[in-house]
């Protein structure tokens, strides 16, 4: 989503590095790369304008002037600006003492109120609550029934005493009471011991009277511990006029961001929290019930300033991949035991298990500068690999080595694709083999994903930074250097003739001659131990 916004900061930083001392004019040139940025991104104006205020009197300050790194000072000068406007502290659930916790979700129709209530539910049931979804929007059409799908994928139970609309029309039904479920619901919980009580309610396709009384009503009727104002995150300014109403009208506690995945500027996001006052307490990142995260006004800053977010990949790690499993891999390293495909398999499912791999490379600082790679990777991949493998015997995958030409067309047609994918795959194979046993060996981890190969667009290109290790030449390879390359063949053919060879021009005391010991005459610094060697070989 802040995609635009993360280029033109990344673009207008860069510029910045490339000073060793900063003006008056070059921090005003940059404030107003920040303030085009920023409007162009749907931010509201008025945080705009208290945004490049607060950048513009901090970077003219001290802490910029003296810096060592003026530029990288600008940079977190802007990430702290960043964070404070996106709210700055994390924010989580405040539960009741006394349960059960009610929580109620306001906002408007089609921002996604009634997937986000399963989504906080499973969320809350991995953390081990037992929630209780409650269905008190009647009005829109089977809005009750979706929240019934809804929580049973997620596991929740919903109390749904009335069915709701079941017509096309978005209207009332004759008989329904939202206020008097939300108020059954909350009972409910309390008799079969639910910890904490969601209750969805009824939105509108815009603000109107109608909409803050019944939401008034539901609030008074259950006195609720939280009430999270659910904003599509893609309106953008529209969404900052939608909270001011919300907040004014029926008041709420949090900011819960639903499409956060979606490809609008993102204007929402840093604009509701600091006209608000209210914070953005969790994200919706993806369809998926899975796709739902606490926000970390830090991290998000760090990724919207192309700084990574290596903690949520790290939590997110965490619960991916299972212990029980890590520690059987590390067991095998520790014995010497070779890798195998099995093990191989087992990554590429954990790796699954993380959820989408854009989203993951996405997270890893500097990825921005690979946007259009990561678009055009497949997601398929893993599966591809997946059903490579399960093509293969248990012996195939023990030892690949067996897998001949006749074997690799057998898997192929097994699992759907071709001898090149077979052999790219077995390639992929070699090289994760390669980085096990150097971590095995305490050399540390290599760059690039396991199994996984470069992302399209990612090789071919030249290494802007420090200059990749060239490979040692063998021994006994002739030089690259056309004087020593014609010495060496001179000395070959003196060794071949039985003779020492002749000094070389500029030999230090010219000892290298006929007199000299045949050992010193044919000496090869390869042979030295490993680590004397390496001294001679550049000189």
């Amino acid at each position: 989503m802040f995609a635009t916004l993360s280029d033109r900061l990344t673009s207008t930083f860069k510029n910045l590095r490339a000073k060793g001392r900063l003006s008056e004019a070059d921090i005003d040139a940059t404030i107003r790369e920040i303030r085009r940025a920023l409007l162009d991104a749907d931010v509201a104006v008025p945080v705009v304008r208290q945004f490049t205020g607060a950048v513009r009197e901090r970077a003219l300050s001290s802490e910029v002037s003296g810096a060592l790194n003026p530029a990288q000072q600008v940079v977190k000068v802007v990430n702290d600006e960043l964070v404070a406007i996106l709210g700055g502290q994390t924010r989580t659930l405040s539960f009741a003492k006394q349960p059960p916790t009610v929580i109620m979700l306001a906002g408007l129709q089609g921002a996604g109120k009634t997937t986000l209530a399963g989504k906080l539910a499973l969320w809350l049931r991995e953390q081990g609550h037992t929630p209780l979804l409650v269905a008190a929007d009647l009005q829109r059409p089977n809005a009750v029934t979706q929240l019934q799908v809804v929580g049973e994928r997620a596991g929740v139970p919903v109390h749904a005493p009335h069915p709701g609309n079941q017509g096309a029309d978005d209207v009332l039904p004759a008989g329904a009471d939202p206020v008097a479920v939300a108020r059954a619901g909350l009972e409910t919980a309390r008799q079969k011991q639910y910890d904490v009580v969601i209750v969805d309610t009824a939105g509108r396709l815009g603000v109107d009277a109608e909409l803050m009384a019944q939401a008034s009503d539901i609030r008074d009727a259950v006195d609720p511990d939280e009430v999270l104002f659910v904003v599509d995150a893609m309106i953008g300014q529209d969404a900052v006029t939608t909270a001011q109403a919300f907040a004014d009208g029926v008041g709420f506690t949090g900011v819960v961001l639903s499409k956060l995945d979606g490809d609008a500027r993102g204007g929402a996001a840093l604009s509701i929290a600091s006209v608000t006052g209210r914070p953005i307490m969790f994200a919706s990142t993806g369809e998926k019930l899975t796709d739902f995260e606490v926000f970390h006004p830090d991290r998000m800053a760090s990724r919207i300033l192309d700084m990574g977010d290596v903690l949520t990949l790290i939590e997110q790690a965490e619960k991916a991949f299972d212990a029980e499993q890590a520690e059987k891999m590390a067991g095998k390293l520790v014995a010497g035991e070779d890798f195998t495909l099995e093990d191989f398999l087992v990554q590429m499912q954990q790796l699954k298990n993380m959820g989408s791999i854009k989203k993951m490379f996405g997270m890893l600082p500097g990825m921005g500068q690979m946007r259009e790679a990561l678009e055009n990777f497949d997601e398929r991949e893993v599966d591809r690999i997946e059903a490579i493998i399960r093509s293969m015997t248990p012996g195939e995958r023990q030892n690949p080595k067996i897998i001949n030409g006749s074997r690799r067309a057998r898997i192929a047609r097994g699992s759907g694709t071709t001898t090149s994918e077979i052999n790219q795959l077995l390639e992929r194979f070699d090289g994760a083999k390669k980085m096990m046993r150097q971590m095995a060996k305490g050399g540390g981890m290599p760059g690039g994903m396991p199994g996984m190969g470069n992302l399209p667009g990612m090789g071919g290109k030249k290494s802007r930074g420090r200059q990749a290790p060239q490979p040692k030449r063998a021994k006994g390879a002739r030089s690259g250097n056309p004087a020593k390359r014609a010495e060496q063949e001179r000395a070959a053919a003196a060794r071949a003739a039985g003779e020492a060879p002749a000094a070389p021009a500029g030999s230090a005391f010219g000892l290298a001659g006929r007199d000299a010991a045949p050992e010193a005459a044919s000496f090869d610094p390869a042979e030295l131990p490993a680590g004397l060697g390496d001294l001679f070989k550049g000189r």
